[in-house]
């Protein structure tokens, strides 16, 4: 059993959703989950965690407003998240030059901090006729066992 937390960029709520059948997910799987829909660095336990980090794009390439502090607070951090590892879900849509652009960039600041990436990242595509919260759930399931 894995300690999750769940961390949530949104702009319009349809990423939170997504993070909300992780946290569905997760918790059928037995592993203990938190949830942040306002997320602040302080608040979020780091030591022997796994992160998720559910985030939709914003603007040209942008976090949503909702986690721009974290982002920056975890980019100023400078203690060792070595013990923390992390998994990202992109949320956007494909005919934008944007695509998933902010799941990229807070990726690129968990690695330049000392966290271990447990998966490639999982792009949503929104201009597909998909159901992003049930491929998000059978995406965790299809790799369950690596947490």
């Amino acid at each position: 059993m894995a300690e999750f937390q769940i961390i949530v960029g949104s702009m319009l709520g349809g990423t939170e959703y997504v993070a909300e059948a992780c946290e569905e997910k997760l918790v059928a799987l037995k592993h203990n989950v938190s949830l942040h829909l306002k997320p602040t660095f302080e608040q979020i336990i780091s030591s022997n965690q796994i992160w998720l980090i559910c985030t939709s794009t914003h603007g040209a390439g942008d976090l949503p407003d909702n986690i721009q502090e974290f982002a920056a607070d975890l980019s100023a951090c400078d203690q060792d998240l070595s013990s923390t590892s992390f998994i990202v879900i992109g949320v956007g849509d494909s005919n934008y030059d944007t695509f998933c652009q902010a799941a990229k960039k807070i990726e690129s600041i968990l690695i330049s901090k000392g966290c271990n990436k447990i998966l490639e990242n999982l792009s949503l595509d929104m201009s597909l006729d998909i159901d992003p919260e049930e491929c998000a759930q059978q995406w965790l399931n299809e790799n369950k066992d690596l947490f």
